[in-house]
């Protein structure tokens, strides 16, 4: 077997996304009900509706009293409106039951208390006077000042949560100020993960002389968890296209998708793509990437088969520009965008023709300015890139690179360093 013929052609990553959109028909369909705290980060399946208004009464705002605005216009500390004490009011009241306020007086409430249904406004207490028989009112207030309104934070039948969304710990806040227990989410999608090369072992094997410990496949089966992903553990598979083939299978019979690293550039022992050939198009193989360049992608029964490098750093890079855009597709939402932050640039550096290169950097506050600056050691064997860096600098395929003191903008992975911290 002879390859080493190099890709027939490169694409560009939004073109490769443009084909794996069209060509990926699986869907996660599967609704579960779940517990509304174990819904995090979970895709919501339907849309919810509040089912009552929230607040459910007009309430206080603040801790004061309840009046008719009308009484207190025009009240100063020179000219104090005094109205009598009629009750008082405590958070937890029934607004059935709480004491009326009629025009001359003020009852005494408490923050989130029901409002009276004949009041309109509420005083601060701080521009008050408690006095023997009421209180004097310093400063005028106008109709529903101070007052939460009934429905103002949902009105009953108003969209909560739209149908897949990733449901997020305010999402749970929300939800739960309306009573709701459980919630119907998609199931997880399920990837399975494969790492090829006779020179691998597994974690906490024997490191026996030309063998390496396989870095790759636990940090793609973390980032598919980070995904809210259940990954799969193919194991290890020798430079044998056969037993390539036959992972793989069992791969796309036990989950949604495969992740294949290594065996996948255009060395005599790169099987991957042969084998995975047999089970269905390869849509595209070589990108104009950086790095990463060998990545590729095929479809079986509607199911991605993502080929990524054995390269741990570049196999973080297709995961990055490839696998979480349709892991978002196949489960009908929105893929959700890294912070970005803008800083300036401390050295040049400079990117091939027609490639778009993922730059590992270190992104510090320094004499608060916020400074990037692109770390030396980049290749797509070192581990100590992306552990060393908190961002990722994307240069596009139309720009050559940018010179120190540029501004440029960067996608966070990690926060941002104080200037001394390393």
């Amino acid at each position: 077997m002879r390859r080493m013929k190099g890709f027939k052609r490169l694409i560009r990553v939004s073109e490769a996304l443009e084909k794996l959109r069209k060509a990926v028909a699986h869907r996660i369909r599967e609704v579960e009900e779940v517990e509304l705290m174990d819904s995090l980060g979970r895709v919501c399946a339907e849309d919810v509706k509040a089912m009552m208004d929230v607040p459910p009464y007009d309430r206080s705002a603040v801790d004061g009293y309840a009046i008719i605005a009308e009484d207190v216009f025009g009240a100063s500390p020179m000219n104090p409106v005094k109205l009598k004490l009629a009750g008082r009011i405590l958070a937890g009241s029934n607004p059935l039951t709480i004491p009326r306020v009629e025009r001359g007086e003020a009852v005494e409430i408490m923050t989130g208390a029901p409002i009276p249904s004949n009041a309109n406004a509420v005083v601060m207490a701080e521009d008050v006077k408690v006095v023997e028989d009421g209180i004097e009112v310093l400063k005028p207030v106008h109709p529903y000042q101070n007052v939460s309104r009934r429905g103002e934070d949902f009105a009953k039948g108003e969209i909560v949560i739209k149908k897949g969304v990733r449901v997020k710990p305010w999402h749970i806040g929300a939800l739960a100020s309306l009573n709701v227990k459980r919630l119907k989410v998609l199931r997880r999608p399920r990837i399975s993960v494969l790492s090829t090369g006779d020179e691998l072992i597994e974690l906490g094997g024997e490191l026996e002389p030309g063998k390496i410990v396989n870095s790759t496949k636990p940090m793609l089966m973390a980032l598919l968890l980070a995904e809210g992903c259940i990954p799969l553990d193919l194991g290890i598979v020798g430079d044998d296209v056969d037993e390539i083939h036959s992972r793989i299978l069992t791969g796309l019979r036990k989950s949604d998708g495969v992740i294949v690293t290594g065996g996948s550039s255009i060395g005599v022992r790169d099987l991957v793509p042969e084998a995975v050939k047999r089970l269905g198009e390869i849509i595209f193989h070589g990108l104009r990437i950086r790095p990463g360049k060998p990545t590729g992608a095929a479809v079986s029964d509607g199911k991605p088969i993502f080929m990524l490098s054995g390269f741990p750093v570049a196999a973080a890079v297709g995961f990055e520009a490839l696998v979480r855009p349709i892991l978002a597709h196949m489960q009908g939402c929105m893929i959700e965008p890294r912070p970005k932050v803008e800083g300036i640039l401390t050295r040049r550096v400079v990117n091939p023709p027609n490639t778009r290169s993922y730059v590992r950097v270190r992104v510090f506050e320094s004499d608060g300015r916020i400074m990037v600056e692109p770390l030396r050691l980049t290749g797509s064997g070192i581990l100590s890139s992306l552990t060393r860096g908190n961002g990722l600098l994307i240069i596009p395929e139309e720009l050559e690179g940018y010179d120190e003191g540029n501004s440029v903008e960067v996608e966070l992975l990690q926060p941002i360093e104080k200037g001394d911290e390393r």
